[in-house]
């Protein structure tokens, strides 16, 4: 399925969720890899905020690109993030949705406001 590359430059994302590894499999605690270079994948939650509105979501990261000082609340950024839709059946019933994964998360800073004096 196609991926569809976001544009972050006019968003404020914020952490509100710590990392914590992607679960493949509930049931065995089996623990989700990347399907080309076997790396574990995390998953975090943030707000993304643009023009007005806002959006929770999970995204997913390889391990190698959560960075340090992470801090609940703070901005992030979250290089190379794309979007693919997906849809599958489960127990008979069809379900889809938007999968988000970044290259990576690292601490960012607030944007500028409109009209601030320094």
């Amino acid at each position: 399925m196609r991926t569809i590359r976001v544009e972050t430059s006019a968003a404020t994302i914020l952490l509100t969720e710590a990392p914590e590894p992607k679960v493949r499999d509930r049931q065995t605690g089996e623990i989700a890899k990347d399907a080309v270079s076997g790396e574990a994948l995390m998953t975090i939650g943030v707000v993304y905020i643009e023009e007005g509105e806002s959006s929770l979501i999970k995204v997913t990261v390889p391990e190698s690109g959560v960075s340090e000082g992470l801090a609940l609340g703070a901005p992030v950024s979250l290089p190379g993030l794309v979007a693919r839709p997906w849809e599958s059946v489960f127990n008979g019933q069809q379900r889809h949705g938007i999968a988000f994964r970044a290259a990576a998360v690292t601490p960012a800073s607030f944007p500028a406001t409109v009209g601030a004096t320094a």
